[in-house]
């Protein structure tokens, strides 16, 4: 299950929750005030594998305008 980042309109804090894919936009309860007024926020994320660069970041080297370099292997 993949960890969502959601924000209370209501206190403005954010939190995570862990939860399935498809409860991600159900409503859910601020963990801080209990309000029912939040939203799911857009989170970035970067992964890397094996030493290269599998979702996030750059996708071009920034010495190349190639987008599979085999200096720095992005």
């Amino acid at each position: 299950m993949p960890i969502y980042e959601y924000v209370c309109t209501d206190c403005r804090e954010k939190f995570e929750v862990l939860r399935a894919i498809n409860a991600a936009d159900d409503p859910i309860e601020c963990n801080f005030c209990g309000s029912d007024q939040t939203s799911r926020a857009i989170t970035l994320f970067f992964a890397k594998s094996g030493g290269r660069v599998v979702a996030g970041g750059n996708t071009a080297c920034s010495t190349c305008s190639s987008s599979a370099c085999a200096t720095c292997k992005i």
